[in-house]
C-alpha cells in the first residue's frame, strides 16, 4: 500500500471514529439533558405527605437530580418546610411553632423545621440537589428576612453545595443574588423573559408548562442568554415527553418513578432506532 492510500485509509478511521463517537453523543443527549426534580419530594407513589421527611428519603433513594420543598416562616420566626399558608386550619404566619408542630402530617412526621430537613437531605445524599422554595410572606420586607434567614442557615450548615433556590417572589431571589452571587436562583412565576432574568442575575427560568407553550421563543434565547430552563409541574406521559425532546434542562415532576420511565423508553427507542 503507498503513503497516499495508508493516509486515507488511516483518515477514514478517524472520521468514522468521530462519527460514532458523536452518534452515541447524539443518541444519549435528550436523557442526559433533562434532569429530574421530584416536586415537594417523591411522595406520590407511596402516598407519603408532600414536604415529609419520608419524600424526601424517597427522592434521594430515587437518585433525583433534586427534591423541591417548600419553605415558611412562623409567627416565632421558625423557618418550617409547607406548601400552603395554612396548616391543618392554623394560618403559619399568625402561630408559633409549638402551635403547629402539635398537629402531625398524616404519617405520622412532626411538621419539619427547615433545619432538620436540610440535614436530613445531607445525610447520605450522593448528589440529589435540595431544591428550596420559598414562598412569598405577607409583606415584601418579611420576604426579604426570610431568605436571609434561610441563607445563613444553609450556610451554616455548609449546605451551598447542595442547594438551588426558587421562587414566585423576584425579590427574595434578588436579595439571595445580591448577598451572595454564587447562589443559583430560578424563577417560579413566567412573567420574565430570559434576558430580563439575565439582566437582574436570575439563573435559571423555572415556568410552568403552558408558559412555554405560550412562548415557545424562550426556550432558544433562554440558551442563548445561558438561563437555565425548568418546566413545572409536569406529570402526564405526553406532556413529560414534550419536555424531554425539547431538552430542557430540568423538569420537576409529582411523577418521578414515570419520568425515569419516559427516559427509559426514549433511551430504548433511539437504541433500536441506531
Amino acid at each position: 500500500m503507498n503513503s497516499n492510500k495508508y493516509r486515507y485509509v488511516i483518515f477514514m478511521l478517524c472520521f468514522i471514529t468521530v462519527l460514532l463517537v458523536f452518534g452515541c453523543a447524539e443518541k444519549n443527549r435528550k436523557s442526559d439533558a433533562t434532569r429530574i426534580i421530584a416536586h415537594r419530594g417523591a411522595w406520590k407513589a407511596d402516598n407519603s405527605p408532600q414536604n415529609s421527611m419520608a419524600s424526601l428519603k424517597k427522592a434521594l433513594a430515587l437518585n433525583c437530580y433534586g427534591s423541591e420543598f417548600d419553605v415558611r416562616m412562623t409567627l416565632d420566626d421558625s423557618l418550617i418546610v409547607t406548601h400552603d399558608p395554612d396548616y391543618n386550619g392554623l394560618v403559619i404566619e399568625e402561630s408559633t411553632f409549638e402551635q403547629l408542630r402539635t398537629r402531625k402530617l398524616k404519617n405520622g412526621e412532626t411538621l419539619p423545621l427547615l433545619r432538620n430537613y436540610l440535614l436530613a437531605g445531607l445525610e447520605g445524599n450522593t448528589g440529589t440537589r435540595l431544591v428550596c422554595e420559598i414562598k412569598p410572606s405577607q409583606s415584601v420586607e418579611r420576604g426579604v428576612m426570610i431568605a436571609d434567614k434561610v441563607l445563613a442557615l444553609v450556610k451554616e450548615l455548609k449546605a451551598d453545595h447542595s442547594v438551588m433556590y426558587i421562587s414566585f417572589s423576584y425579590s427574595i431571589l434578588k436579595r439571595l443574588e445580591e448577598t451572595d452571587p454564587s447562589v443559583r436562583t430560578h424563577y417560579l412565576d413566567g412573567s420574565k423573559s430570559p434576558q430580563q432574568l439575565k439582566e437582574d442575575g436570575i439563573d435559571g427560568a423555572d415556568y410552568h408548562l403552558s408558559v412555554f407553550r405560550k412562548n415557545p421563543e424562550w426556550i432558544a434565547d433562554a440558551r442563548e442568554n445561558n438561563i437555565e430552563l425548568n418546566v413545572w409541574t409536569v406529570n402526564d406521559p405526553e406532556d413529560i415527553d414534550w419536555v424531554l425532546n425539547h431538552e430542557f434542562d430540568f423538569i420537576t415532576t409529582d411523577e418521578p418513578e414515570l419520568v425515569f420511565e419516559r427516559v427509559k423508553k426514549m433511551n430504548n427507542d433511539s437504541n433500536t432506532a441506531h
